[in-house]
């Protein structure tokens, strides 16, 4: 028996909506990783990209656990002298709660040459109303288990 090879011309992709507002950030994550690889898939490839596209809905209604609203640091470096600036979740929320969700995504994917290609296949909006009706998205209940 060989093993299977999906080839780039096999792969299928659907639509699944994910909800910000139904379960913590990181569950939420891991879960938009692994539709975006397509991991849960039964034609799996490491090389080949597999993943569907998701759309995160909801992400001004993010939920996290903890101090993490006041705790949690983004940080970033301007390359100059003393350039290092810093935001906490709470501070980012007010700027772009997107930002959050993208962020904590990429940092779930595979570093290689596809993860661009799966990032871009991610949609993140802020309300619950999002532009890709069209493509008949099916609802996905992330849930806590």
């Amino acid at each position: 028996m060989k093993t299977y090879q999906a080839k780039p011309t096999e792969v299928e992709r659907k639509w699944y909506v994910l909800d910000a507002s139904e379960v913590s950030l990181g569950r939420l994550a891991s879960k938009a990783a692994k539709l975006l690889t397509g991991k849960e898939k039964p034609m799996f490839t490491s090389h080949i990209d597999c993943g569907d596209f998701v759309i995160v809905i909801n992400s001004d209604k993010l939920i996290t656990t903890g101090n993490k609203m006041t705790d949690k640091i983004y940080y970033r470096h301007s390359s100059y002298p003393g350039g290092l600036h810093s935001k906490s979740l709470a501070e980012q929320m007010e700027i772009d709660s997107t930002q959050i969700i993208i962020r904590a995504i990429s940092g779930m994917l595979p570093v290689n040459k596809l993860k661009p290609l799966r990032l871009k296949r991610l949609k993140v909006y802020p309300g619950a109303e999002h532009q890709h009706s069209a493509q008949s998205p099916e609802k996905i209940s992330v849930g806590k288990g």
